[in-house]
């Protein structure tokens, strides 16, 4: 009913930054909470950054001051920023909306990931 259609991942030398990017589309009548999640080989996955409805954003404390978390509410989409890489933030991105569907109920989606590799 929703798909999630991620971009921006890449291979990147430490310090590089990145844009990471999520579009979300159909039967789609208000996109609630946004949020990036990644999982890195052998580990959990786990929360990178969210921004409400309202546009208040949390991060990671691994991530804070390096990374922006930003959305377009017409477009639907949420979008990255990473800047000043580090090898640790090698993993496959994962977008994560909360959705309000035109039929009525709310459900969670998660796109296919996209990968993002920092070189030392």
């Amino acid at each position: 009913q929703v798909q999630l259609l991620e971009s921006g991942g890449d291979l990147v030398q430490s310090g590089e930054s990145l844009r990471l990017s999520c579009a979300a589309s159909g039967n789609i009548y208000r996109i609630l909470t946004m949020a990036w999640y990644r999982q890195a080989p052998g580990k959990q996955r786990e929360l990178v950054a969210t921004v409400s409805s309202g546009d208040s954003t949390n991060y990671a404390d691994s991530v804070k001051g390096r990374f922006t978390i930003s959305r377009d509410n017409a477009k639907n989409t949420v979008n990255l920023q990473m800047n000043s890489l580090k090898p640790e933030d090698t993993a496959v991105y994962y977008c994560n909306t909360e959705v309000w569907l035109l039929s009525g109920p709310r459900r969670v989606y998660w796109g296919q990931g996209t990968q993002v590799t920092v070189s030392s």
